[in-house]
């Protein structure tokens, strides 16, 4: 079984790992309020362990530098005033240089720290800063994603075919899973890691019903294109139908056309839409919509769990029906890391699952995402349930 330090050491370096193919002037860049600088990542990240666990607990612990605690904090009340979301691609200063050299000095007293015996608690902590900064390791891929993506010249990230691309499942035509009625267990079970909003464990009553083997391919999703999924009201919510016209949407993220054909933005750049791929960077109201055309709907994220053994999942997050509620018996944790989850359960969907930017053991069958509505900017899909 790995060590927590090994743990520790294999996820910090995943994160440099992701920006190395990046230039110095790509780490600043912030085209949306969604979108973090990369090197605000590599630096918040690195505040968190700082912050929660050195200065908390580590006695003798010399701080980085005092100014980092406004620079990269990102929504912990508790913890002091921050540079406010929007204007984090301002921040010229402090350097990427000067961010990467912070990662090495705290990473040193981590690794000391973990040299000796550490109690429960602490090393608990560090656990959660290590799934912390793998939540981030995906926005860093996004992030990414959306920064080339918009720039004008859609620059490649990279040459891997592998990335981001999944298998279609050759069965994607498949009849439904039915699942009988009747009390289903959802939550996290068992001693692993967590978040706190995938608990208490739970029953759910749920009628029977079928949700796709499959997620919804380029090839579904165009023929909704070309029967007017986008310029007819009647598919979608009142609110996502405002988005619509508001925005002047006609294709999910990164879909551009050119000479009658269909293209799609990728970290590879620009490629012919692959129609056998599942449909990607899909709000919820596009999701609703979909399914609302297609006669069916979207699961609710107990019907995706209870279900999710039955079928291939993990290359795209899936939205579902159900609000970003707490679990029964939900209570936050006292002090900042009760500020991690709890807060935000309000005007958000659930998604379940995880994607191809998923690190490593960062995935389980209870894992809840969320995010609002429209957002799209992550790889989310869709899988139809009736």
């Amino acid at each position: 079984m790995r060590t927590l330090r090994e743990t520790y050491i294999r996820v910090r370096k995943l994160t440099e790992e992701i920006c190395a193919p990046l230039q110095t002037e790509d780490y600043v860049v912030q085209p949306v309020e969604d979108v973090s600088p990369p090197k605000w990542h590599l630096g918040h990240t690195t505040w968190f362990f700082e912050t929660l666990l050195l200065k908390a607990y580590r006695e003798g612990y010399q701080e980085f530098n005092a100014n980092f605690n406004f620079v990269f904090n990102s929504y912990y009340e508790s913890l002091g005033a921050r540079v406010v979301r929007t204007q984090r691609g301002n921040l010229s200063r402090p350097t990427v240089a000067e961010i990467y050299q912070y990662r090495q000095h705290v990473d040193a007293a981590m690794m000391a720290w973990m040299n000796e015996p550490l109690p429960t608690t602490i090393m608990d902590l560090i656990t959660l800063g290590c799934h912390h900064e793998q939540q981030h390791q995906e926005l860093l891929w996004t992030d990414i994603k959306y920064i080339l993506g918009h720039n004008p010249l859609l620059p490649a990230y990279t040459e891997d075919h592998t990335l981001e691309f999944c298998e279609t499942p050759s069965h994607a035509s498949a009849p439904f899973i039915t699942l009988e009625e009747g009390m289903y267990q959802i939550g996290h079970v068992g001693d692993s890691f967590c978040y706190d909003n995938e608990l208490n464990r739970h029953k759910v009553f749920l009628p029977s019903f079928s949700i796709a083997p499959a997620l919804v391919t380029h090839a579904a999703y165009l023929e909704f294109m070309e029967d007017g999924g986008y310029t007819h009201f009647a598919h979608w919510h009142a609110e996502g139908w405002d988005w619509v016209r508001a925005n002047g949407i006609v294709a999910p993220l990164y879909w551009y056309k050119q000479d009658g054909a269909w293209f799609r933005y990728t970290l590879r750049g620009l490629l012919p839409l692959d129609l056998n791929q599942p449909v990607t960077h899909i709000g919820y109201y596009e999701a609703a919509a979909f399914a609302a055309w297609a006669g069916k709907r979207l699961p609710t994220e107990f019907e995706w769990e209870a279900a999710a053994p039955n079928f291939a999942w993990g290359d795209r997050w899936e939205w579902t029906e159900s609000a970003y509620l707490p679990y029964p018996g939900f209570a936050r944790a006292p002090g900042a890391v009760g500020e991690y989850n709890g807060k935000f359960m309000v005007n958000q969907k659930v998604l379940r699952g995880a994607s191809a930017f998923t690190p490593p053991g960062h995935s389980r069958i209870s894992y809840r995402n969320f995010f609002h509505p429209h957002q799209r900017w992550q790889l989310t899909g869709i899988r139809l349930a009736q």
